[in-house]
């Protein structure tokens, strides 16, 4: 049932998870924390990172086709600008 529940869980934010990262590292760097919460904390921790670095790969995948788009676009109308240019 935890699996479940864990699956309709909404990932946080970009934001919100670096925040709640920071949080599980100064825990983890406070020394304050018992030996099962730590190991709590550090798998927490471990899974908001891959979750993390997945949404900035998703990021970056979609910055490098917005700029090939762009890109794009400016050399059709720098064609057809020259083209203009001819008459």
């Amino acid at each position: 049932m935890a699996a479940s529940k864990k699956a309709s869980k909404k990932a946080p934010s970009f934001e919100d998870g670096l925040d709640r990262l920071e949080e599980l590292v100064e825990a983890l760097e406070s020394g304050d924390l018992g030996l099962e919460e730590g190991v709590d904390h550090y798998k927490e921790g471990v899974e908001l990172l891959a979750a993390l670095q997945s949404q900035l790969a998703g990021a970056e995948t979609r910055v490098d086709e917005l700029t090939t788009q762009l890109l794009e676009t400016l050399a059709e109308l720098e064609e057809d600008d020259d083209d203009g240019d001819e008459d």
